[in-house]
């Protein structure tokens, strides 16, 4: 360990990460501390990542680690899952970590001999005690064969090294170091402006991306999202980090920059026309990951004020930062041009579908639902949608009911943007946590409403909130519809109006062409009967259930029709008879109001720009 760089003059903690052994997917990760606790040093590693509320024990990846000090041995004592002592020592002291990397997603790390792609709370040390003082992190490449060409893509302040290079870089303290991810390998890097602020794309894997068509795109959602709060941006430069996978879809936000992953055909190619639904997913994400450059990175729970790494922390408002960054990222994209208004309702009735399709909506407050994401939302099973409400999409649902609301109440003179440029300034620019309850005081201030009802109804009661007369007054028509197939996502109107499918309330999927029950609803037919998620159906009235089959049987049903159901319940083969019943209007689709008189048009073109047009 004594080839390690020495340590920055303003650093206290001095880090460096080498690409060790792509073969193995090994990093090593050195930490050096220059005035380590004299009674023992303690370091730990994180066991979650902020914006993804899941304990994630990144520890677990750790294969080696070791201490020494002048070059001498020194003993590290394990005291739990994720945390260390070192002893005593006089001098600086350097550990040394070896860290398996083989985390596709965007939360931890991955290296092989295509490249690397690292989010520091899962290779980073925290050395503790020492948390809020500057530290520098060293990056050099290993001496594998293929590596000498990469680059470096993040948005950490840069010591040393020409731009996208190997070199040093500053973090002001710990929580920053873990708040700019590094993407590493054979790059495309297109750069662009919006308002002023450098940002860039970076990818990651083979492509034939329209660069230009991409950059174009980004640039118009990126300087609507400045405009909405207010020039100049909070950042000096924004990144794009996107790995192209054969399967995978996500993101995660980050102060200065958003980790994304994508298939590659969600990238637009030269001369593609139009807006398929594939780069339209891929512009939502992106629009959804950069508005939490404000709503959760700096505007955030007093709970995350500072982030407490070594376990949960509750709050009750992740609907505030998760489901209006959801209303807004795909308004985002309509009021920047990107969409039609008509495709704006058509996002917006997806959004409304997935919360009219869940029974648990009944059952959990979205207050609930932002406290229990640590055993809930991320640890989904068969019974999820019974029991539970996503403080995404039913967060973007009373994200617009409110916008919507109080346009009513004030005839136009305040909207939720003006809620949000209010927050921003109170909150997010002084970095001032928002603590349980001043979001609905801050409303109310704004508007100069009373909104204690629609706060108790929606958000710590389980009332829909009545978004279709709210549109109404839009000059915007809420319908619903049943479900046409398990595809059918809801946001248009449908071809089988006049004969809807029949309902046995259970969802399926294959496994190696076999119909596999995975949910059973809220008062169907399939809970009455008693099917479980995990049973194998077999056959439907006779007829063999597996592979293509499945889909087809059930459009053959009629309503009110007894239906048998051959199935195998572990090694067991068992029938179950059960009612073909008339299914939910539970699908949504939104269409302007020709007949709409011209206040709603008014308020419509106010809040969609374009609508109707």
């Amino acid at each position: 360990m004594s080839d390690v760089q020495p340590l920055a003059a303003e650093a206290a903690v001095e880090y460096h990460l080498r690409l060790h052994h792509p073969g193995a997917r090994l990093l090593e990760v050195f930490c050096r501390i220059r005035r380590p606790d004299p009674s023992g040093q303690v370091l730990s590693l994180p066991v979650w990542i902020p914006g993804s509320y899941l304990i994630r024990e990144f520890s677990r990846h750790i294969v080696a680690i070791e201490a020494t000090s002048g070059g001498e041995p020194v003993a590290l004592r394990k005291l739990d899952k994720a945390s260390w002592v070192a002893s005593p020592v006089e001098g600086e002291l350097l550990v040394r970590a070896e860290i398996y990397a083989n985390d596709l997603s965007v939360r931890g790390a991955h290296f092989d001999t295509a490249g690397a792609f690292v989010n520091g709370s899962s290779v980073f040390l925290r050395v503790q005690g020492r948390e809020r003082e500057p530290c520098v992190v060293h990056l050099s490449p290993g001496s594998a064969e293929g590596m000498s060409g990469w680059q470096v893509a993040t948005s950490m302040r840069r010591l040393t090294g020409t731009t996208w290079d190997f070199g040093a870089f500053a973090a002001a303290d710990y929580e920053e170091l873990i708040d700019h991810p590094l993407l590493i390998g054979d790059l495309t890097i297109a750069e662009f402006e919006a308002e002023g602020t450098p940002h860039a794309v970076v990818i990651a894997g083979r492509h034939e991306a329209d660069l230009g068509r991409l950059t174009a795109d980004l640039a118009r959602i990126c300087g609507w999202q400045i405009g909405l709060f207010g020039a100049p941006a909070p950042m000096a430069r924004y990144l794009f980090l996107v790995r192209l996978t054969g399967e995978g879809f996500g993101g995660l936000e980050h102060r200065a920059s958003t980790a994304l992953v994508c298939h590659r055909n969600d990238l637009p190619r030269a001369g593609l026309q139009g807006l398929p639904r594939e780069y339209r997913n891929f512009l939502g994400l992106a629009s959804h990951e950069y508005f939490h450059v404000w709503n959760v990175k700096r505007i955030r729970p007093a709970e995350f004020s500072p982030y407490e790494l070594g376990r949960e922390t509750y709050t009750r408002q992740l609907w505030i930062f998760e489901g209006i960054t959801s209303y807004y990222d795909d308004l985002a994209l309509a009021r920047s041009g990107i969409v039609s208004s008509e495709t704006y309702l058509e996002l917006l009735g997806r959004t409304l579908t997935l919360v009219y399709r869940t029974p648990g909506r009944r059952r959990q407050t979205l207050e609930d639902a932002s406290f229990d994401a640590w055993i809930k939302y991320y640890r989904t099973d068969e019974n999820t949608p019974n029991a539970l409400v996503s403080y995404y999409s039913k967060g973007a649902m009373v994200a617009l009911a409110l916008d919507l609301e109080v346009r009513l109440r004030t005839e136009g003179r305040v909207t939720l943007d003006d809620i949000m440029r209010t927050l921003w300034a109170s909150y997010g620019k002084e970095l001032r946590g928002l603590s349980d309850g001043a979001f609905e005081e801050l409303a109310a201030e704004v508007t100069g409403s009373d909104l204690a009802e629609f706060f108790r109804n929606h958000v710590r009661g389980t009332v829909d909130p009545p978004v279709g007369i709210l549109l109404a007054q839009f000059g915007v028509r809420l319908q619903l519809r049943a479900a046409e197939s398990a595809t059918d996502a809801g946001g248009n109107a449908g071809t089988r109006q006049n004969r809807p499918r029949p309902w046995l309330g259970l969802r399926t999927r294959q496994v190696q062409g076999r119909t596999r029950v995975t949910h059973v609803l809220e008062g169907s037919p399939a809970q009455a009967a008693g099917l479980y998620a995990d049973d194998e159906i077999v056959a439907l009235n006779g007829l063999r259930a597996d592979g293509e089959a499945w889909d087809g049987l059930l459009d053959r049903l009629v309503i009110g029709q007894d239906v048998a159901v051959h199935l195998l319940r572990r090694d067991e083969l068992r029938e179950i008879r059960l009612a073909a019943v008339e299914p939910p209007r539970d699908t949504v689709y939104l269409a302007f109001d020709k007949t709409a008189s011209p206040a709603a048009i008014a308020r419509c073109s106010a809040w969609l720009p374009g609508a109707g047009g």
